[in-house]
């Protein structure tokens, strides 16, 4: 058994963890908070601005859209959104796997180009894939302005042929406890299947000043916006999952530093009685 000094370090180091991860959890319960109402506000307006998009390049001539034209897949781009710290549970690790996941069965046998948001997927990622960039600054002060700039450059990859699918991976807040892991494609847009008799009537939009006119002027917010949610969605999902990691670990801490004091308290008792048979020893051999 350890001694009374080994034990007595071990739980001063133990409480001490407990108060780190226990502050831990407490900003990102903050945190997390505010990037919760960020992406619960942005999501109606997000998916409604998506679906107008969809439903009008599904109505218009094939071939007229640009951002909607589908080429034989040779080269990829994948964007996978991490975090630039660790200590959030899996949630760095599904994004790698999700990423491995990619390019081992779907992209297996095309050209593949990552550009990392985000330095933890990055690191493990740079092992096995080739990274064009890591941009870790932009969670620093997440703005629209920036990822609008991002997103202009991704389509303009797209537009020039460097790459003929781009896609989004990353992580899509649903609680504090759960996150899910989503391969989002953000070009060539996604357009929708067949549509029922009864749902075509209710996409039955008229166009004013005209069509072209307000899809080259959507298309592009659009997609800014798109990115601009997925970022907002990691945001939230990390903090979610960093304080609940943290929540966790509290209690992992407190439990250990229970069963430490208990382990004390018996070599404390053990070793009290020790002394007492000791000096009771020594009593009866001067007694004798």
């Amino acid at each position: 058994m350890a001694n009374l000094k080994d034990i007595r370090n071990r739980i001063n180091s133990v409480s001490s963890t407990m108060q780190i991860t226990n502050a831990m959890k407490m900003v990102s319960a903050a945190k997390l908070n505010r990037a919760q109402d960020a992406i619960t506000a942005m999501r109606p307006y997000s998916n409604k601005l998506t679906e107008l998009l969809q439903s009008l390049s599904t109505a218009g001539e094939e071939g007229s859209n640009e951002f909607a034209q589908e080429r034989e897949v040779q080269n990829v781009l994948i964007i996978p959104i991490s975090s630039n710290r660790g200590l959030a549970g899996a949630f760095n690790t599904n994004i790698v796997k999700a990423v491995q996941a990619l390019t081992e069965t779907e992209f297996a046998d095309k050209s593949i180009d990552l550009l990392a948001i985000g330095s933890k997927a990055a690191d493990v990622l740079a092992k096995t894939q080739n990274i064009l960039n890591t941009n870790t600054e932009i969670f620093d002060k997440l703005s629209f302005e920036e990822v609008a700039e991002i997103a202009e450059e991704l389509m303009d990859d797209f537009l020039n042929e460097e790459y003929d699918k781009i896609i989004f991976v990353y992580n899509r807040f649903i609680n504090a406890a759960t996150q899910e892991v989503m391969t989002e494609q953000f070009l060539p847009i996604v357009q929708k299947e067949t549509v029922e008799e009864e749902q075509e009537s209710e996409l039955d939009y008229i166009y004013e000043p005209g069509r072209e006119q307000i899809i080259n002027e959507l298309i592009p917010k659009s997609l800014k916006t798109q990115l601009f949610k997925a970022l907002r969605d990691s945001v939230a999902a990390e903090h979610g999952a960093r304080m609940t990691a943290m929540h966790k670990a509290t209690d992992n801490a407190e439990e250990m530093k229970d069963e430490l004091t208990l382990s004390y308290n018996k070599a404390r008792q053990a070793s009290i009685t020790n002394e007492i048979l000791e000096i009771v020893g020594g009593a009866e051999a001067l007694n004798n």
